[in-house]
């Protein structure tokens, strides 16, 4: 399986492959419909979040655009 960005890859791979097979969705993929958007959300314990998400750009599984938002939320 591969990870929502290959960036991320080996880093900390022991930890999150095991939460990721646990708790992520399935990747469709067939003619016509499937998977194209994944998003991840990190908040840390100081209220630091990262609001990661991949979009397929024109329904081509080899094209990927990514955008990341980091904020901290309010108390």
């Amino acid at each position: 399986s591969q990870l929502p960005d290959p960036a991320i890859e080996d880093q900390g791979k022991d930890y999150i492959r095991p939460i990721l097979n646990k708790y992520a969705a399935i990747c469709v993929r067939c003619p016509g419909y499937g998977t194209r958007t994944n998003t991840v959300v990190l908040i840390d314990s100081e209220g630091q979040v990262t609001f990661t998400e991949r979009n397929m750009i024109n329904e081509d599984v080899n094209q990927w655009k990514t955008s990341t938002y980091e904020f901290k939320l309010h108390t």
